[in-house]
């Protein structure tokens, strides 16, 4: 796995140790010898995982850690404190500052690997989410949600254990911050994780008669957990097995005892990155979505349906199967925009659009071309199923006022449609350009009617 590693330590005896091991990985490795330079570093450089000490001269590794955190270009960077300090109230303070994990020295080169192949196995996953969210952001689609202030509170966890004393000291110490739910069958759990929308699993390794790990190489391969962080809680002898886990996608782990402060510091952690993952998400889907549709009806808009009518062309004249083409044209809508506001066309537009939607088919493509002018794309529909269809359309357009500035005014709306069914050699542009001139004779005809161009 190649990555960017930035090491952080005052001593130059443990900045070329690790840089030594990590290299000999094939990782990428900077190296900065003082907190000021490791923030100016990852301000001009992008880097993969902050290897990050703390008993430093000046600035400590906890206020790097927080001031990485703390700002939107960096906050997303994994960051594991490695030092000396080894009591839980140590590892505390730096989860708090936001570190995704603390190891203490010496590090062994495997948990050390581990770490580092897992923490930026997670960062590539997230930095090809954040740059198609930027990309929308920067094209004026959708705003980049920002999770820096995220408090990673009031997460819902899902807790698989089935030692009673071990799930309710978890369930004791995060009942305060979190809704926590309790599986103790392994099997059941992976189905709950599926249906419910968690942030969080926990998962013993103490089962007696299940690999708990399965379970987690399950969560990984099924779609709807594939998201979901796992942190496991093992024995203080079960480092192979918990490494292991790391390499199947686990996130985080904790040994036993369990210090309450840690595991909420832990799964705090767990919970903002997963919000912060899941707000990614959302911000890409409404980019794809913005890009395939019209923000005002909820229709395909004419770009991708200029695309799709290509592919569904091709498809038909390879099966000689017919495709029909709607077009429709809502007669007098200027008047409605001039009379009652853009508003009430507005409203029109949109209510149109769902009935629309109510009257044609499930594989009928149906899109707005622009203005008030709107297509649908019927694939294996002939003349006389397009013909019904446009009928349809036309009295539940004119059977029904339209209701607008808030049910206070009812509008009589009627609508002029062409149909256009294909002809072998038929491109997009053309058999277009035949429902257009189907749709003029209609409104040449006195408009609210349905013409074929084959008419």
């Amino acid at each position: 796995m190649s990555a960017r590693v930035l090491v952080v330590d005052d001593v130059l005896a443990n900045v070329k140790l690790l840089e030594a091991r990590l290299t000999a990985e094939y990782f990428e490795v900077v190296t900065a010898m003082s907190g000021q330079e490791a923030l100016d570093i990852c301000a001009r450089t992008p880097c993969d995982i902050v290897l990050l000490d703390v008993m430093m001269p000046g600035m400590d590794g906890f206020e790097v850690c927080r001031r990485l955190k703390a700002d939107p270009a960096t906050h997303h960077i994994p960051i594991v404190i490695i030092t000396a300090l080894d009591q839980p109230s140590d590892r505390v303070k730096g989860l708090e500052a936001g570190a995704d994990d603390f190891l203490t020295k010496p590090v062994s080169d495997l948990a050390l690997l581990a770490r580092v192949r897992s923490l930026t196995r997670l960062k590539m996953m997230t930095d090809e989410l954040r740059m198609r969210a930027i990309s929308g952001h920067q094209a004026g689609i959708n705003a980049l949600g920002d999770s820096v202030l995220d408090d990673g509170l009031n997460g819902r966890v899902l807790v698989v254990d089935d030692r009673a004393a071990s799930y309710e000291r978890i369930q004791i110490a995060l009942r305060d911050s979190h809704k926590v739910d309790v599986e103790t069958s392994p099997q059941e759990a992976l189905f709950r994780a599926a249906e419910t929308d968690y942030d969080l699993m926990i998962v013993s390794l103490g089962f007696a008669d299940f690999d708990a790990l399965r379970l987690c190489s399950q969560a990984r391969s099924l779609e709807r957990t594939r998201n979901l962080p796992i942190l496991v809680i093992a024995e203080p002898e079960d480092t192979a097995r918990v490494l292991r886990g790391l390499d199947l996608g686990v996130n985080d782990y904790l040994l036993r005892p369990i210090e309450r402060n840690e595991l909420l510091a832990r799964v705090m952690t767990q919970v903002r990155r997963k919000r912060y993952a899941d707000r990614l998400r959302t911000n890409v889907q409404m980019s794809m979505e913005l890009a395939l549709t019209d923000g005002l009806t909820g229709l395909y808009n004419r770009r991708y349906m200029e695309t799709h009518l290509e592919t569904l062309l091709e498809k038909a004249e390879d099966g000689g199967r017919p495709l029909g083409i709607i077009m429709i044209d809502i007669d007098h809508f200027k008047p409605i925009n001039d009379n009652y506001g853009h508003d009430a066309g507005d409203a029109v537009l949109r209510e149109f659009a769902a009935r629309v939607q109510a009257s044609v088919r499930g594989i009928d493509l149906s899109c707005r071309y622009g203005g008030e002018e709107f297509v649908i794309v019927m694939p294996d529909a002939d003349l006389s199923i397009a013909s019904v269809v446009g009928e349809r359309l036309r009295k539940k357009i004119g059977g029904l006022p339209f209701s607008v500035s808030n049910g206070q005014r009812k509008l009589d709306v009627t609508i002029s449609v062409g149909i256009a069914m294909r002809q072998d050699g038929d491109k997009a542009d053309t058999i277009i350009k035949r429902a257009d001139e189907a749709l003029y004779r209609a409104k040449r005809d006195g408009r609210n009617r349905v013409v074929s161009d084959a008419a």
